[in-house]
C-alpha cells in the first residue's frame, strides 16, 4: 500500500512507496530508471508512485465532505461562450478587407483574438468535463459552437485525449500532454525552448497523432462538418474574402504561442523544483523573512507534478490556473474552484505555485535548470478514455468509452470515490 507523506504544515497526501517492474522497492523519492527502450539519453523524472490527485481528493473529502456539493454544471459557461464567440465573429467581419500584414490585423489578432481563442480553448476544456449542461450531448454541441472561432475542428478530438490525461497523468504512451524523449532531446536548449514556446500549439495538435488514435465518431464528423460549413459561409458572407478565416487561424496560433495566457500550458505540469525563486507556496509567502532560509517540509518530496496559479489571468481563462484543484476535482466547475481552495486551504497552501505565467515562459526559455525534461513520467497505470487503446490497452490496464460512460466516470472520478 502507498505510504502517506505528511507533516503538520502539509496535510496533503503524496505517495512515496514504489515498486519496480520486477517487484523490488525503489528509492524513497520515487525516482526510477527510464525504460530500457528509450531511443535517446532520457532525463525525465521516472517514477512508479501513484499520481497525487486521487489520494489528495480522498483526503480532502474525508476532512471536508461538503466539497462534494460544489460538483455539477455551471449555467454561466454557455453565456460566456456565446459572448466570446460573438466578439470573435465581429472582429473577423470587421477585418475582412484588412491584410494579414497590416498592424491592425496583427494587433487585433494578438490582443483580442489570441485572448478570446485561449478563452475558447479553455471553454472547450471545461465543457469536456460535462460542466456546462447535465446532458452530455448538450455539452458536445456547445463545444462545437465554442470551436467556431478557432478555425479548425478541434473540440471532439480534444475530449478523449484530455480525459485520458486526467485518468493517466504522466503515463507515457497515454498522456499526450507529455513531451516525448525525442522532442526533449532536440529542443532542450535556448533556441529549442524558444521554438517550442513559439509553436507549442502545433506540438499539442500533432503529438497525439503519434501516440494513439481514438475512434472517429459521429461527434467528430459533426464537428468537422459544422466547422468547415461555417468557415465557408463566413467567407461567402464577406464577399469571398479569406481574411476572416485567416484571422481565426492567426488568433489560434498566437493563443498557443508567446502570449501571456499561453503560459498555462507550461505552468501546469512542468516542474520548476530546481529554480530557487518564483514558485513559492502561499504558505511560504506568509512566513517571516527571517525564516525563509529554513528547510521547507516539501523540499524532500519528489518534483511536484502539478502547479497552480492564482493570478489575475484566471479571469480570462476559466480559472485554469487553479490546476491542482481542477485535477483533484475535475467535476467542480471553474466558478467554484476558489471555493474548493478556500474550504481545503490547508491542503493547497503548502503546495508550490506560480505567481506569473509570463515569468513561467521567460524562465522556461532562459533558465538552464528548467526545460523539456522537467516532467514526471510513469511507465505503468492509467486508462484510455474514448477507446482506441490498441497496443496501449495492455499498458493502461483498461479503457472506457468517453461517449458511453456515465458523466462521473468520464470526468475522471466515480461517485463511490467521492463517498469513500
Amino acid at each position: 500500500m502507498p505510504s502517506v507523506v505528511a507533516t503538520a504544515a502539509a496535510p496533503h497526501l503524496r505517495v512515496s512507496a514504489t515498486k519496480s517492474v520486477d517487484g523490488e522497492q525503489q528509492n524513497p523519492s520515487g525516482r526510477a530508471p527510464p525504460p530500457a527502450s528509450s531511443v535517446v539519453d532520457d532525463h525525465f523524472f521516472w517514477t512508479y508512485t501513484e499520481e497525487p490527485h486521487r489520494s489528495r481528493r480522498q483526503a480532502i473529502i474525508k476532512a471536508h465532505p461538503e466539497v462534494t456539493k460544489l460538483c455539477g454544471p455551471e449555467p454561466l459557461t454557455k453565456y460566456v461562450v456565446f459572448g466570446v464567440v460573438s466578439l470573435q465573429m465581429c472582429c473577423a467581419y470587421l477585418l475582412r478587407n484588412t491584410s494579414m500584414l497590416d498592424w491592425r490585423f496583427l494587433a487585433t489578432a494578438y490582443v483580442i483574438g489570441a485572448t478570446c481563442n485561449q478563452n475558447l480553448f479553455l471553454a472547450i476544456h471545461e465543457i469536456s468535463h460535462n460542466l456546462a449542461f447535465r446532458s452530455p450531448m448538450a455539452n458536445r454541441l456547445l463545444a462545437i459552437f465554442a470551436n467556431l472561432p478557432i478555425g479548425l475542428p478541434y473540440s471532439a478530438a480534444f475530449r478523449p485525449y484530455h480525459l485520458t490525461h486526467h485518468k493517466s497523468l504522466g503515463v507515457t504512451g497515454l498522456d499526450t500532454d507529455l513531451p516525448t524523449a525525442v522532442e526533449a532531446f532536440f529542443l532542450d536548449s535556448l533556441l529549442g525552448k524558444t521554438f517550442f514556446c513559439t509553436f507549442q500549439i502545433l506540438f499539442y495538435a500533432v503529438r497525439p497523432m503519434f501516440i494513439y488514435s481514438p475512434p472517429f465518431t459521429s461527434i467528430h464528423l459533426l464537428n468537422l462538418v459544422v466547422q468547415l460549413s461555417v468557415d465557408y459561409a463566413l467567407t461567402k458572407f464577406c464577399g469571398g474574402s479569406l481574411q476572416p478565416v485567416c484571422y481565426f487561424l492567426m488568433s489560434s496560433f498566437l493563443a498557443g504561442s508567446l502570449h501571456p495566457c499561453a503560459g498555462h500550458f507550461i505552468a501546469e505540469h512542468y516542474f520548476f523544483s530546481q529554480v530557487n525563486h518564483g514558485t513559492e507556496s502561499i504558505q511560504e509567502q506568509k512566513r517571516p523573512k527571517s525564516s525563509n532560509d529554513k528547510p521547507h517540509p516539501l523540499d524532500a518530496l519528489p518534483p511536484p507534478e502539478t502547479y497552480s496559479y492564482y493570478g489575475p489571468l484566471n479571469i480570462l481563462t476559466y480559472n485554469v490556473g487553479l490546476h491542482n484543484e481542477h485535477h483533484d476535482f475535475p467535476a467542480i466547475p471553474w466558478t467554484r474552484l476558489h471555493d474548493l481552495h478556500r474550504i481545503a486551504s490547508e491542503f493547497y497552501e503548502p503546495l508550490p505555485c506560480h505567481h506569473s505565467w509570463v515569468w513561467v515562459i521567460w524562465t522556461f526559455i532562459l533558465d538552464k535548470n528548467v526545460g523539456m525534461w522537467c516532467r514526471v513520467k510513469r511507465a505503468q497505470g492509467g486508462r484510455v478514455v474514448g477507446g482506441g487503446g490498441g497496443k496501449n490497452s495492455g499498458r493502461s490496464g483498461e479503457s472506457i468509452s468517453a461517449e458511453s460512460a456515465g458523466p462521473d466516470e468520464a470526468e475522471g472520478w466515480k461517485e463511490s470515490e467521492l463517498q469513500n
